[in-house]
């Protein structure tokens, strides 16, 4: 062992208590950081997943990201146009010709395309009603952007194309109405049209706002209730990659026109929260380490003080101001790297702990246990960090005993 680590060991084992506590605070930190990183990483892993999971990637609606211009200000670019006496056209939503935009998505490669059409309805059963969401789908073509067909409880997505008249609904609706597979409901449009639609399949999501007010009927059924011929409002993509999404909504609103939005940009408010959070929480947790390096501080600060004549000896039989220094940063190190060993210990302990906490999430009807990451990168920033905060709290120390007069201090005179 070199001289200067054998020398930073005495002087460390001659104020154990000193050395356990700053050892203790850098465990602490070390396990903290750990753990709360888990926790943040693993809920932030968690919500994206559940994002991507639950929702499309791409979402082309039937609207357009910049409106378009009037012919007479295309017309007349330079000019003032006034135009009276002309009543506007009422607009009818939809997006139109969406056969032939799905075929120019679908030679995109990479992902899978359905086309929806949505619009408000209300189920009625035993005098009872309920508003619901009514989603005209294609079954087959749904089954490949969804999985909706991983959440039934009964039946499922291809019982409306085998019956034009079935409806599928959430297992909310089914107990707020009191429903029962096969029963005839009254599902009546904002256009005024009533139809009475049999129930053919039941799913559950866990997300109670969704199991009460969802509904699928077949497109075609979809668009004679909400009097929307050959039109779907929503073309929905999900993709390989679902990371590549901000891309490929640039290149498929290129292609067909109108807006498409991906995941992230429908998210970007939640994942704008998402980082704040985690700056003030690294922020917290950080902060304990570097109050913990204080301890190390301390110690060496006070060892530096005891031993100036050894320092003195040291330096007049030929040790360098750096091989003094070299000494004193050993110490901080040596503390940092033992409390990060126990840190690491006890942080996957923490972690361990947290893992197996159950929770209900708000609006949902099954419980789950906390989301914690378990990786070797926060284990590393975490011993990397403690590292860096003690051996930063040993410098000055180090720096001061570097710069000790040998002479002065044996004739008996101070620093």
């Amino acid at each position: 062992m070199p001289l200067f680590l054998r020398i930073a060991l005495v002087h460390l084992t001659g104020r154990k208590r000193q050395t356990l506590m700053s050892l203790l605070g850098i465990a602490l930190g070390v396990a903290f950081f750990m753990a709360v990183s888990s926790l943040m990483r693993g809920s932030e892993q968690d919500f994206i997943d559940r994002l991507i999971d639950a929702s499309p990637h791409i979402t082309v609606s039937d609207e357009f990201r910049e409106p378009p211009r009037q012919p007479a200000i295309t017309t007349y670019p330079e000019g003032a146009v006034a135009i009276r006496h002309v009543q506007p056209r009422t607009e009818v939503r939809g997006i139109r010709g969406y056969k032939q935009r799905l075929a120019a998505i679908e030679t995109i490669p990479g992902l899978r395309v359905a086309p929806v059409l949505t619009g408000q309805a209300i189920v009625t059963f035993a005098g009872k009603g309920q508003g619901v969401t009514l989603n005209g789908v294609i079954p087959e073509m749904m089954s490949g952007v969804s999985n909706i067909d991983d959440k039934f409880v009964e039946g499922n997505l291809e019982a409306i194309a085998l019956d034009p008249n079935g409806v599928i609904v959430g297992k909310g609706l089914i107990d707020k109405l009191n429903l029962g597979m096969g029963d005839n409901v009254t599902v009546s449009s904002p256009t005024g049209l009533v139809r009475t639609m049999k129930i053919v399949g039941v799913f559950e999501t866990g997300t109670t706002s969704v199991d009460e007010s969802q509904a699928y009927v077949l497109l075609k059924r979809a668009q004679v209730l909400l009097d929307q011929t050959d039109r779907a409002n929503r073309l929905v993509i999900q993709l390989d990659d679902p990371y590549s999404a901000r891309t490929v909504a640039g290149l498929v609103e290129a292609r067909v026109g109108y807006k498409a939005q991906s995941w992230q940009e429908a998210s970007e408010n939640l994942m704008s929260v998402l980082l704040i959070r985690n700056i003030i929480m690294y922020s917290v947790v950080s902060a304990i380490l570097v109050v913990a390096s204080f301890g190390i501080f301390n110690v060496i600060s006070t060892v530096v003080m005891e031993k100036q004549r050894d320092i003195a000896i040291l330096k007049s039989v030929g040790f360098h101001a750096r091989d003094v220094r070299r000494i004193f940063l050993a110490e901080g190190a040596a503390v940092g790297l033992m409390g990060s060993l126990a840190g690491t210990a006890l942080g996957y302990g923490l972690i361990a702990v947290l893992g197996r906490v159950e929770m209900q999430p708000p609006g949902s009807s099954q419980t789950i246990t906390l989301p914690v990451y378990w990786g070797v990168d926060q284990i590393a920033l975490a011993v990397l960090f403690a590292l860096f905060s003690a051996v930063g709290a040993a410098y000055l120390p180090a720096r001061k005993a570097g710069g000790v007069h040998p002479v002065d201090i044996l004739r008996g005179g101070m620093a």
